[in-house]
């Protein structure tokens, strides 16, 4: 689920409701899945039960939204424990964003990350850079061998040669998305190791909050990349957590279920999502605000965030 702002028109649009003037709007964004985790797509908006910081709020509009625009941003993890599975992830990744950008309406842009986070191309709806962009995906060489026998760690504990995968996640929402309006989605590829942000997952986390972003965490893991060691890091629970509390999903790659599969299963939720609209019943302020959003019937899981913060996130509906 998404907190987002949305313009007056697509409020409009989505349901012919009066709003008097300076009435501030919270918009959000549901996927709703069945016990056998397929979508579901004929509720209305008695169906669902919403609450802010455990108080009940009244849905003031209501419809299902697959036409507005989506931003989407590509991180993909090229340190060396995605070496063997880069070429994967490249192929994938092509092949989904030809299918799911609308050309003149959808955008994304591509970032690639292990010790230092970089731009490839920055936020276009054109499927020929995009492409070119992932082309450019590449893998560090390997550390000289007296780097891996010994990796002094610096200040903080943290060692400069690493995956920095908390800073990729915060500069893409704050540099990219911030400003974005409509639906947006970070795509997050990586085995979810994290060794040389400077920021925290905390900090990560927030920023995607802040700018109304979802992650979809897709863990690319290569037993391989970590043979012989004997501490093999895990990230599921970095990726897990960055997908529930930005209300994201989380996936992991393995023989029966492939990227490609992955990707199609996003697909299906992007384009399959309610739109619910409220007025928050208290004042707002800067603190962070806590969503639930249920059904009334039993059985089916919403997918939703933990909330939103009230700055840059509530819009104010004109007078009709």
């Amino acid at each position: 689920m998404w907190c987002l702002l949305l313009p007056a028109v697509f409020l409009l649009q989505a349901q012919e409701a009066a709003f008097s003037a300076g009435v501030r709007v919270v918009n959000v964004l549901a996927t709703v899945r069945d016990k056998q985790r397929q979508i579901i797509r004929d509720l209305t908006k008695d169906d669902f039960l919403l609450e802010e910081d455990g108080r009940p709020q009244a849905i003031r509009y209501f419809s299902s939204q697959a036409g507005l625009s989506l931003t989407l941003g590509l991180l993909v993890d090229t340190s060396g424990s995605q070496r063997r599975v880069l070429g994967e992830q490249r192929q994938a990744s092509h092949r989904f964003l030809q299918q799911v950008l609308r050309e003149g309406q959808d955008q994304a842009f591509v970032i690639q990350f292990d010790h230092q986070v970089e731009l490839l191309e920055e936020l276009t709806s054109s499927r020929e850079e995009l492409a070119s962009a992932l082309a450019l995906l590449l893998a560090p060489p390997p550390l000289p061998s007296h780097w891996q026998a010994y990796q002094p760690a610096p200040r903080g504990g943290r060692v400069s040669r690493g995956t920095s995968l908390y800073d990729a996640v915060r500069l893409a929402s704050d540099e990219q998305m911030h400003e974005q309006a409509g639906r947006k989605a970070l795509i997050l590829l990586s085995d979810g190791v994290d060794a040389g942000s400077k920021v925290s997952l905390d900090d990560a986390i927030e920023a995607a909050q802040r700018a109304d972003t979802l992650v979809y965490s897709i863990r690319f893991y290569d037993e391989r990349a970590y043979s012989g060691k004997r501490h093999r890091p895990d990230g599921k629970k970095t990726l897990e957590r960055l997908a529930r509390e930005t209300g994201g999903g989380y996936f992991e790659v393995s023989k029966k279920q492939p990227l490609e599969r992955v990707f199609e299963r996003m697909e299906e939720e992007l384009r399959n999502q309610y739109s619910l609209g409220y007025t928050p019943d208290r004042q707002a302020g800067g603190e962070f605000r806590k969503i639930r959003l249920t059904t009334k019937q039993k059985g089916l899981l919403v997918q939703s965030t933990d909330g939103y913060y009230p700055h840059g996130t509530l819009s104010t509906a004109p007078a009709p």
